[in-house]
This record gives C-alpha cells, sequence and structure tokens, in this order.
C-alpha cells in the first residue's frame, strides 16, 4: 500500500507538471521532460500562453494515452515573463532611444552594452547548471499570436548548441541571444510591421522562451549536426482545397530537417491530413522531381569559437543553421523513413531506399505505410484547437523518430495560433467575363469582395525577369513599396514565381514589410515551372492577418492567365531594373470569391 500511494503521489506531479505554469526556483530545479516554468512577472506573451494553453488541452483530452506510442508534448521551456523586459529596458534607460532610433545596428550595440538584472544571471545559471541540450531563445510579444493581428516571423529566434564546456561562456552566449530578441522588438521590420496595424509600439512588451531544441544529434567525420526529422506546419483550414478535399479538411506543410524550410517558403510536401495519400504536387513524376525537397536545414554544431577568428561576423551563436544534401541525411538514417528513389532507367518512383537512384523527400513510409501516425495526430490536434479557440488555428511542430529499438517517437508541440480569415460577406457572383476585359484571371484566390482603389501596379516584366537576379528584383520592389506606403497609397503587386521565398530560384525574395503596401498580390508561374502556395509560411500567415488579395496563376495548367502583354504596353511612372510602377487614371477592380476560389482583376477603361 504503501508503494501504490508513492506511486499515485509520484503519477499525479508528473500530471501536473504537465498541466501547470511553475516558478523557476533556483536552489531546487532539476531538469525533467515536461517542465514549463516562468521567471519574473506580468505575461507570458502570446506565443507562450498559446503553448500553455495547449498543455491544458493535450492534458484534458488525454492525447498522449490516443497515440500510446508518440510522446506528444510541448518541449521543456523556461519563460522569462513581460516584466524582466521591463526591468531591463527602464534600468538602462533603452526605451525612448530604442523607440525613436531609426538605426537597426545602434539599437542592438546599446541593447548587447547593456546589462541585465543580477538575479535573472542567477536564475540563468541555475538553468544550464542542469540542462545540456541545444536551446531556441524565442520570442513572445505581447501582440504576437493575437487573434486578429498575428506578429508572425516579425521578431528574432537564436538558436545555441549549449555544449560549451565552460558554463560561463554558456551564459554569455544565452544571455546575448536574449538581447538580442529584447532589440527587435524595435527594429525597422518590427516597426514597419506595426505601423500597418492599429497598434502602437508602446504597447508593446517581450517575453522570451527559452525551449528545448527537438531532434537528434549526428556525428560523421564531416562534423556534428542536430535536428529534428522532420518538422512543419499544420492549419485546419485550406484556403486551396482540391477534390476530394474541402477547406475544413486542413492542410499541413512537411520537410526534412527544421522547420525553416516550411515558414521560409522552400520546397516542402503538402498534404491533407484527411486525405493523406492526396498528394496535388506530386500528380506525376515530372512533379515529384520538380517539387521535391532537394535539401534539408540542420544546426551546425562545429564552429569557430569567440575571439579565434575576427572575422567571423555574428559572434554569439556557437552554432549556425546550415543546408546540407540528402546524401547527408541518408548517412544519418533520417531520410530511411521519408524517401523514396526515382530511376532514371524506367522513370519510375519507388517507395524506400532499397534500390539504387535519386533519392525523393516523399514522405511516402509515414503517409503511404503508417510508420508513423502523422496524418492522425495532425487531424486530432487541430480539431481540438478549432473547438478550444473557436476558430481554425495554425500549428508549428517538429517530430523526432526513434533510432534505436527502445526509444519513444516525439512530438514537440512548437506552437499554435489562430488562422485569420477572410471576413467573407456576401458570396460575389462572378459570370463568364471577355478575357480582352481582364488583366488577370485566378481559379486559386485567396480572399472574398472587391477592391475598388487600385490605381498603382508595380509589376515585374515577365519577358525581362531573370531568375538569377531575383535579389536585386526585390530590392527594386522594396523601392516601391516604400515610396508608395509613405504615401499611403494601395496597389495591385504583380510578380513572377513565389512572393517571399527563400529559395531566389524559386521566386523573389521579399521580407513582408517590403510589399507590406499591396491590397492584392499576383504571383505567377515560370515557363517551366508551376507555382505551389506555400501556405505553412510566416509570409502567407501575413497575407491573411492584413486580409490581402492573393492570386496564384499557372497558365500551363490552366490556372488562369495574366495579359502580360496589356502590362507591357502601359509606360512606366517608374522602372528599378524589370520592376515597373504604373500608374491609371481610372482605378482597376478586383473580384474575388472566397468560395470558388475564383478571382478577377478588370483593367481601367473596363471596370465591373
Amino acid at each position: 500500500m504503501r508503494r501504490d500511494l508513492i506511486d499515485s503521489i509520484a503519477e499525479y506531479r508528473s500530471e501536473q507538471s504537465q498541466v501547470l505554469i511553475g516558478d523557476f526556483n533556483a536552489s531546487t530545479f532539476k531538469s525533467t521532460d515536461a517542465f514549463f516554468l516562468r521567471i519574473g512577472g506580468g505575461s507570458l506573451g502570446g506565443k507562450a500562453r498559446g503553448l500553455a494553453f495547449i498543455r491544458h488541452l493535450l492534458h484534458k483530452y488525454q492525447t498522449a494515452r490516443r497515440f500510446a506510442e508518440v510522446r506528444i508534448a510541448v518541449p521543456p521551456s523556461v519563460v522569462l515573463a513581460t516584466d524582466v523586459f521591463d526591468h531591463f529596458v527602464s534600468e538602462n534607460n533603452l526605451l525612448d532611444f530604442a523607440i525613436g532610433s531609426a538605426d537597426d545596428a545602434e539599437i542592438l550595440r546599446r541593447f548587447l552594452e547593456a546589462s541585465l538584472p543580477a538575479s535573472l544571471r542567477d536564475d540563468l545559471l541555475a538553468f544550464l547548471a542542469e540542462v545540456h541540450y541545444p536551446l531556441a531563445v524565442r520570442s513572445s510579444s505581447l501582440l504576437e499570436d493575437s487573434q486578429y493581428q498575428p506578429f508572425t516571423g516579425v521578431y528574432e529566434t537564436f538558436m545555441l548548441a549549449n555544449q560549451h564546456p565552460d558554463l560561463s561562456v554558456r551564459l554569455e552566449q544565452l544571455m546575448e541571444a536574449i538581447k538580442r530578441v529584447y532589440a527587435s522588438t524595435f527594429s525597422q521590420h518590427a516597426k514597419g510591421y506595426v505601423r500597418a496595424t492599429p497598434y502602437r509600439l508602446e504597447e508593446e512588451k517581450m517575453a522570451v522562451i527559452v525551449q528545448q531544441v527537438v531532434g537528434t544529434l549526428h556525428a560523421s567525420p564531416d562534423g556534428r549536426r542536430f535536428y529534428p526529422d522532420f518538422s512543419g506546419v499544420v492549419r485546419s483550414h485550406n484556403f486551396y482545397p482540391v477534390p476530394p478535399m474541402s477547406y475544413g479538411d486542413g492542410i499541413a506543410a512537411v520537410a526534412l530537417g527544421l522547420g525553416r524550410t516550411v515558414v521560409d517558403g522552400g520546397k516542402c510536401l503538402a498534404f491533407c491530413p484527411r486525405y493523406p495519400r492526396n498528394i496535388v504536387q506530386f500528380s506525376s513524376v515530372e512533379d515529384i522531381l520538380a517539387n521535391s525537397q532537394r535539401e534539408f536545414w540542420a544546426l551546425e554544431l562545429d564552429h569557430i569559437e569567440r575571439g579565434q577568428d575576427e572575422s567571423v561576423s555574428d559572434p554569439l551563436l556557437e552554432l549556425k543553421e546550415a543546408r546540407f544534401g540528402l546524401d547527408v541525411a541518408e548517412k544519418d538514417g533520417t531520410l530511411n523513413n521519408l524517401g523514396s528513389t526515382y530511376s532514371v532507367d524506367n522513370h519510375v518512383i519507388y517507395d524506400g531506399l532499397s534500390r539504387p537512384g535519386t533519392r525523393i523527400v516523399s514522405f511516402a513510409p509515414i503517409l503511404k505505410h503508417g510508420v508513423f501516425p502523422l496524418a492522425s495526430i495532425l487531424e486530432r490536434l487541430t480539431k481540438i484547437g478549432d473547438e478550444a479557440f473557436g476558430r481554425p488555428v495554425e500549428v508549428e511542430f517538429a517530430v523526432r523518430l526513434p533510432h534505436r529499438p527502445e526509444e519513444t517517437a516525439e512530438f514537440g508541440f512548437l506552437q499554435i495560433r489562430p488562422l485569420v480569415l477572410s471576413r467573407e460577406g456576401e458570396e460575389l457572383r462572378m459570370d463568364d467575363v471577355n478575357p480582352e476585359r481582364l488583366v488577370c484571371h485566378s481559379s486559386q484566390v485567396l480572399g472574398n469582395g472587391r477592391v475598388r482603389d487600385l490605381r498603382d501596379v508595380v509589376v515585374v516584366d515577365f519577358h525581362r525577369f531573370e531568375r538569377a537576379r531575383s535579389q536585386e528584383v526585390a530590392e527594386g520592389v522594396a523601392h516601391l513599396n516604400a515610396k508608395l506606403s509613405e504615401s499611403g497609397t494601395p496597389y495591385l503587386l504583380i510578380g513572377v514565381g513565389r512572393w517571399g521565398s527563400n529559395d531566389p530560384w524559386l521566386g523573389i525574395p521579399v521580407e513582408w514589410d517590403e510589399i507590406s503596401g499591396a491590397r492584392v498580390i499576383v504571383e505567377a508561374g515560370f515557363r517551366d515551372f508551376r507555382v505551389t502556395p506555400s501556405q505553412g509560411s510566416h509570409f502567407f500567415q501575413n497575407l491573411t492577418a492584413f486580409q490581402v488579395g492573393y492570386f496564384t496563376v499557372n497558365p500551363d495548367a490552366g490556372e488562369g492567365f495574366v495579359d502580360w502583354q496589356w502590362l507591357g504596353a502601359v509606360p512606366a511612372v517608374e522602372e528599378q531594373g524589370c520592376v515597373r510602377h504604373l500608374r491609371f487614371d481610372e482605378p482597376l477592380v478586383v473580384v474575388m470569391n472566397g468560395r470558388t476560389s475564383r478571382g478577377m482583376v478588370f483593367k481601367p477603361e473596363a471596370p465591373m
């Protein structure tokens, strides 16, 4: 009976640790698999609030028992609440300076030179003495993940290897990462975002999450890497459903390695959790070869120490995120559960890696053969999130698969936030229209309603665009966006390839604040490459948050058109290389039907 009582008490304490938020105590802290602690008072910030809430939901719905073979949990975390931020900027007289300064470098320098409170240093030292795994230092501001204006991808996240033999060095690195996150609150990127919202920068406060990075250490003669088997984002609302899918079935985007591939708009695999075998972008062998992931992101643990090389531009991090080829993933064993093989001899894709040939990240072992219940987990979690938030949600996650028989698979719940949908009013009826009246037509449109006040167009000339010069194009677009935004002029943005992609060969690598003045955005496919909407990216989340009309056009696939000849004949107000600014006396009218996903942009001389 005594043993049973002790076991019951231990189980109760374990359950409480999975639900409650405890106060960090340096004298009693011990590292476990489920702690979620706070340092300081005030708010946890939006991101940390969401994680605390999902811990409660996972316990309430007994999710762990439903998927007993997988550990589904929020990674161990310590949150520095907003009072710590207030104390830091107040004691160091940083607030007024940071709000008024337009020099990001000077803001960062002043923040790095400032001192964190002594009590915080002691707490962080006690924390690092107990944990020896890589850490993510993440922002969690008051406005982040809010219900109507999610501040997605605005603030900084830093990764630390946390493996230096000297504890004081690890402490300095962690404190520097925290101060860099604080400084990002006042960056020009963040200020530009805030200006596009009803909020004021003075209302913003920053909490910081110090969290275990989900992943496995892989060592080889060419170095050491740390990364999850795969990461991804799932949304409970699909803006681009293809039969038999519907809007409410949701959509997931997953990629081998760190989630940067997904959130930066790189090549990844999109699937519906309800129909995991129905993968539109993998409709043919050619589509698979064109759209599948070719490289992955991982944390590189081997590094140059601070002071050993004066040429190192960033003295903070003892690791960096680096790209690796699929051959590295195959050697590490992480491709085994995600890969397929392309046979050149007979032009066929085979599941698994048992045959010689080109490796493909297909997720076939998981989605077709069920080696991991990914689709079921995502469908269950999005349903729980929908019910709890009362609206569609987006979830970021990372998964570590077992590499030894005694290990358990781990599903790391990294973030949950409400998904802002178009405020759909009346469903618009669009009859057949003469194509000559249209600048653009698309059957893949995000948004609903009419936009009647667009007299300005920023267009990337389709005939002169070169993928190798996409960075120059991005700079030209940013220049025109700044001019139009300064005068408060909304505009239509038309480009080639994927907007906001981190891969310049897939599209135009702009940041959100560099096109934030656009009311309607069109992205058109290359002559030899079909554009796939990147529904997992931070860029895409911002489109939905700001209610921006979003057209995807792939003429070769029968998905609409852009009248490039008509656009090219219009005299430009200004040109930046192949980026042209057009202005019309009469407005272009944009019509979008959110239920049928159809949209049209009418020429000024023929408004609807």
